[in-house]
């Protein structure tokens, strides 16, 4: 006789636990409460995270806020869009450019850097020749104003006033802009960005390519974008009228940053119509100001804090002399990397009486008699910093700072 399995063979006797297991349990949870958990991974998981599943794929999508684009059709297909919809920062500088992917030709800059085609050209068009159209730049502007409204920060070349003018319409949040290959038509479109608070604009790029921003570009963008911040101007051209007008309507400018300028002698005087100017950045320029103008006719900036000098050409004793007397508030000066300041140059700074922090670095010329006959006027001076000037050693330092307590 054949003894029964006291197991019960009734599938409806049995437990409902291991079918369960295969179950993903995730689903149990809606997407905003698996959002908020994905959000408190660290970033180093993000990735990962996002191979899971679709659903996963989709989530970590949304909780990515800043891009930069490689590939251009990414764009214009709206993939970008549909996989990352709630983009608040996007980098378009690299996707403008058509970069052959089997050449062996890699071109550095630092802005840029690309792969290139092998052949002859003149330095004016090693960038130009590799830059997507103006109109296929201008439709990819269009459908980013279209998908992504809450955009913040965009960085992009070779666009026109009327894709920016699309993005202005659409995209009213936007706060940042970063435009390459400027010219004064591109900015009649920026100024209808009424809430832009940071811009930097870069005209002429020696070896890359060549734009053209002037006084009637600047004044364009001084009535239309009044709430400016910062603002960096790069191989700009211009004068005093340009500056004087972005000084009168943008009155809530802090920081002005100015690399490699081309501007026209006498420029340096309009700095005093920046009346809440708080920083200013010279970089990278050959030349300050050849004619500054009378002393009477300079002025000064008020509320200016700090003067960042950085790879400057400081040769022209009436460019250094009216550069510190305008900048005669400042608290903090910086100097770094830049050429041609000696003892006689550096005389000029102790109209700067305010002056409680002082870093020099890579200035070969300055010796540190000079550097105590400037210092030792300035009666609030806290802290100095000196690096890789050779002429000054480092017991000298320690006597100064001695000599100043």
């Amino acid at each position: 006789m054949q003894l029964q399995s006291l197991a019960s063979k009734d599938p409806k006797s049995q437990t409902l636990i291991p079918h369960f297991a295969n179950i993903d349990r995730t689903f149990l949870l809606s997407d905003e409460l698996l959002l908020k958990i994905l959000s408190k991974l660290p970033l180093s998981q993000r990735n990962p995270n996002s191979l899971v599943c679709k659903r996963w794929l989709y989530l970590q999508g949304r909780l990515v806020r800043s891009l930069k684009i490689l590939d251009w059709n990414f764009l214009v297909s709206g993939r970008l869009i549909t996989r990352f919809p709630n983009l608040a920062h996007l980098d378009l500088l690299n996707g403008c450019l058509f970069s052959p992917r089997n050449s062996g030709i890699l071109l550095t800059h630092r802005m840029v850097s690309m792969q290139m085609r092998y052949g002859n050209c003149s330095n004016w068009e090693l960038l130009e020749e590799n830059l997507l159209p103006v109109e296929v730049v201008d439709g990819g502007l269009q459908a980013l104003a279209n998908g992504c409204p809450n955009l913040r920060r965009l960085v992009v070349i070779n666009a026109s006033e009327l894709g920016l003018l699309t993005l202005a319409e659409e995209c009213l949040t936007l706060q940042e802009l970063e435009l390459h290959k400027c010219n004064d038509n591109v900015l009649r479109g920026i100024a209808a960005c009424e809430n832009l608070q940071i811009l930097k604009l870069v005209g002429n790029v020696d070896g890359l390519y060549c734009s053209l921003v002037s006084d009637v570009g600047l004044t364009i963008l001084a009535q239309g974008c009044k709430r400016l911040v910062k603002l960096e101007l790069s191989g700009c051209e211009g004068s005093f009228d340009g500056i004087k007008a972005i000084g009168q309507c943008c009155l809530m400018l802090e920081e002005l940053t100015i690399c490699d300028h081309r501007m026209e002698d006498g420029w340096l005087a309009a700095l005093s119509y920046c009346e809440n100017l708080k920083t200013l950045r010279l970089l990278s320029c050959k030349r300050i100001d050849l004619d500054p103008g009378p002393d009477e006719y300079l002025g000064f900036c008020p509320s200016l804090e700090r003067l960042h000098l950085q790879k400057c050409q400081l040769r022209s004793k009436k460019s250094v002399r009216a550069l510190f007397r305008v900048c005669e508030a400042v608290r903090e000066v910086v100097v770094l990397d830049c050429w041609g300041l000696d003892n006689d140059m550096f005389t000029f700074a102790s109209v700067c009486r305010r002056v409680k922090f002082l870093s020099l670095e890579g200035c070969s010329l300055l010796t540190t008699e000079g550097l105590e006959a400037t210092v030792l006027s300035w009666l609030d001076l806290e802290t100095l910093v000196v690096v890789s000037c050779k002429n000054i050693k480092e017991s000298d330092i320690s006597r100064t700072r001695n000599l100043i307590l």
